[in-house]
């Protein structure tokens, strides 16, 4: 059995463990409460029964102390009414709120607490008749003890506790197997820039050996071939600076986006014309070989959307209110359903039966968490095509100056 395997199973495990403690609680504390509204019930029948005698034998002494027992070993409170509905008398209400003080006037009757205290004794149980002196009808009413209405609280009380200690428990887990999974994607990384370097070295002196040997130091076709290795050597300081801290520099944002443009098109389809637009001035701060890679995973995504001919634009708008910087790539191919545009950062999503789905994901967290910027789909139409924002902070260390706006067609 794998690792994951095993943590499968200890969470399916620890669900079902407080599934069972929750479901064994809930239901001994509801056996307790009802258990509680019986012995309630049967007291309130005994108080009103030594009520009703203690009224008709006034003068019983033995039968007053036990009055008064069961009155000092009441917990609930109860309202006893005339057949009119007026207050007869009561027991075990706050007597801080059956009266309240008025100025020159001293104690006056709170009618206002006794009718909602009677009104809350009516819907939680039956009323008890008894007799009084003369054999006058009286109603007996009473509500639970504040003992009673906790307990009946405890059961949820006692599921939330449980939930939180689940999604504790989950969120635990879930935030060990991402650490792992971090560690594991970056020990790759950093193991591929490792055994890159090998053949990258080799690679290098087999074109200074043919330059030097066929005397082809001015052949565009070996200026590729070190382009290549080039773009092999950034690519490895691309894969060892995962699980660093990348270092930001300024730059101009449209030169950074312009060297790599002039590298990426040679290597795609003639059909595809590329043009960069907007403030050729402005600064951000960058890692330039992963931006590099940020930008090449945007137009690859846009030239595989694009079926035939199409343009890639790059708009670099600057919004000096926020000192932001606006990068929109933007393409004329399939279009993405707006219920994707969350989704197309996952990790796994992809519409290519060939692609890992890891392009965009990488993306928006070479953008985010090293940029300390913002990316996300700003529009996009089925059939014309999409566009993503880039947002980064600027570093503007230069006048403002009147941009023409005229777009470079690359």
């Amino acid at each position: 059995m794998n690792p994951y395997q095993k943590k499968r199973r200890w969470k399916f495990f620890l669900l079902v463990f407080a599934i069972v403690i929750g479901a064994a609680s809930v239901f001994y504390s509801d056996f307790f409460v009802k258990k509680m509204e019986r012995e309630e019930a049967t007291q309130f029948l005994l108080w009103v029964k030594v009520a009703e005698q203690r009224m008709k034998m006034y003068d019983n002494e033995q039968l007053t102390e036990v009055f008064e027992t069961i009155k000092k070993n009441n917990k609930m409170d109860v309202i006893v009414t005339k057949r009119d509905g007026s207050i007869f008398t009561w027991d075990g209400l706050d007597t801080t709120k059956t009266f309240y003080n008025v100025a020159d006037q001293g104690k006056q009757y709170d009618s206002l607490y006794f009718v909602r205290q009677l009104a809350k004794m009516k819907g939680q149980h039956l009323p008890a008749r008894m007799q009084g002196i003369d054999g006058e009808e009286l109603i007996a009413y009473y509500k639970d003890s504040t003992i009673l209405t906790q307990l009946r609280f405890f059961p949820y009380i006692q599921l939330g506790v449980i939930g939180l200690f689940l999604i504790i428990a989950y969120v635990g887990f879930s935030a060990a197997r991402r650490a792992e999974q971090d560690q594991v994607w970056v020990g790759m990384a950093k193991e591929t820039a490792h055994q890159l370097g090998t053949p990258i070295s080799s690679l290098m002196a087999w074109v200074e050996l043919i330059k030097s040997r066929f005397e082809a130091e001015n052949d565009p076709l070996v200026a590729e071939m070190e382009n290549d290795i080039q773009r092999l050597e950034i690519i490895t300081d691309r894969f060892s600076k995962i699980g660093s801290k990348p270092i930001l520099e300024d730059h101009v944002v449209f030169v950074v986006i312009s060297n790599f443009v002039d590298y990426f098109k040679i290597r795609t389809s003639d059909k595809i014309t590329f043009v960069i637009t907007g403030d050729k001035q402005v600064r951000a701060m960058l890692c330039v070989p992963l931006f590099d890679w940020v930008t090449e995973n945007l137009l690859k995504n846009a030239v595989n959307a694009i079926d035939n001919d199409g343009t890639i634009t790059i708009n670099i708008i600057e919004n000096l209110a926020k000192e932001e910087v606006f990068i929109d790539v933007s393409d004329t191919g399939r279009g993405i359903p707006r219920s994707k545009f969350d989704t197309v950062f996952q990790p796994g999503y992809t519409t290519r039966k060939r692609g890992w789905g890891l392009g965009l994901s990488l993306t928006k967290r070479m953008v985010e968490n090293y940029h300390g910027g913002q990316i996300f789909v700003k529009d996009s139409e089925m059939g014309k095509g999409t566009t993503f924002r880039i947002i980064l902070k600027s570093s503007i260390t230069y006048e403002p100056t009147t941009n023409t706006g005229i777009p470079t067609v690359v």
